[in-house]
């Protein structure tokens, strides 16, 4: 497996700087943002799209610092009631696959989006109850006429370009947990899966390494993010984990992302990545820091510290010692 690092906590600097850092840290990966929330900090996404001479440039510089790229990040909501909004967050993650196509990219990271819950309607509104029955319905308007139709499309467009679309699970969203991830993909094809995020499953109450079984044995993980979540009790007790308080609030949150380590320790990280192999996974995995209590640079140094011990290196050998 390799150690990845999610580039837009380093957006503030150039590119040549940032892949410096990270190789000096040991890091084998980067995944790149090219539109919608991640932005376009590093790469700009038309550039990519029309200009071989930049693509070329882009391969050079990471292979200075003997880095590989594990996935575009295009995070943005293709299903946004605006349709002005849905076409740019569509136009975004199709460009993205066409780019990932070009430079020999096998992953593009995103999100599922999240409809209105009814024609007309001008917000997104995420069903998290079948009751009052209204909610129901209108997550049955969800799934069947917005999300089914578009998303049936846009993994024959991965398809035909040879991408996976790795959509993260992400409460606000309406992929939020495994077993709804599982139900797009069933209903569209293999190349929508997962990008495991484990920060969003934590304070849901999802077990980690359950999760990870589950779609390790679906074959539905594309990708890896590794970020670190710590639920805090007392606050928890009080209000629960659906938790609105701003996220600058932190004394106040039940709940906040942290940095690897900080929300679990390690013996669980280790687990997290002793799964992962046992389900066949052997790509990156992605640190994305959002942590509030710490800045990107030491958030990043202590996320890749943890990892180093836990990462496997190498291919399993023979057991020798099974009959």
């Amino acid at each position: 497996m390799d150690i990845g690092v999610l580039t837009v906590p380093l957006g503030g600097e150039p590119i040549d700087d940032a892949v410096a850092y990270l190789d000096d840290l040991g890091v084998d990966a980067v995944e790149l943002g090219v539109g919608g929330w991640p932005g376009e900090d590093h790469v700009d996404r038309g550039t990519l799209l029309d200009d071989a001479a930049a693509r070329d440039e882009l391969r050079e510089l990471l292979a200075d610092h003997d880095l590989r790229i594990s996935a575009l990040a295009t995070h943005n909501n293709p299903l946004h009631p605006g349709e002005e909004r849905a076409a740019r967050a569509d136009r975004e993650l199709r460009e993205a696959i066409e780019i990932a196509d070009l430079l020999g990219v096998d992953t593009v990271t995103c999100f599922s989006g999240l409809p209105a819950g009814a024609p007309g309607d001008s917000t997104p509104n995420w069903i998290t109850a079948p009751w009052p029955t209204e909610h129901a319905d209108a997550l049955d308007y969800q799934w069947d006429e917005v999300a089914l139709p578009y998303w049936s499309d846009l993994a024959e467009h991965a398809t035909h370009h040879d991408v996976d679309v790795a959509i993260e699970m992400h409460p606000n969203m309406l992929v939020y947990e495994p077993t709804g991830l599982v139900a797009l993909r069933e209903a569209t094809n293999e190349r929508i899966g997962a990008n495991v995020d484990p920060s969003h499953l934590y304070w849901q109450g999802i077990d980690v390494p359950e999760a990870i079984r589950f779609l390790g044995e679906r074959d539905a993980i594309h990708h890896v993010h590794v970020k670190d979540t710590k639920v805090y009790d007392a606050n928890a007790r009080v209000k629960g984990v659906l938790d609105t308080t701003g996220y600058a609030d932190e004394p106040d949150r039940s709940w906040l992302f942290r940095s690897i380590g900080y929300g679990h320790g390690e013996d669980h990280w280790k687990d997290v990545v002793s799964t992962l192999r046992m389900v066949g996974y052997e790509g990156a995995l992605s640190i994305e820091h959002e942590d509030s209590l710490t800045s990107s640079r030491e958030g990043l140094e202590k996320a890749v510290d943890v990892l180093e011990r836990a990462v496997f290196e190498t291919r399993p050998g023979e057991a020798y010692w099974v009959e």
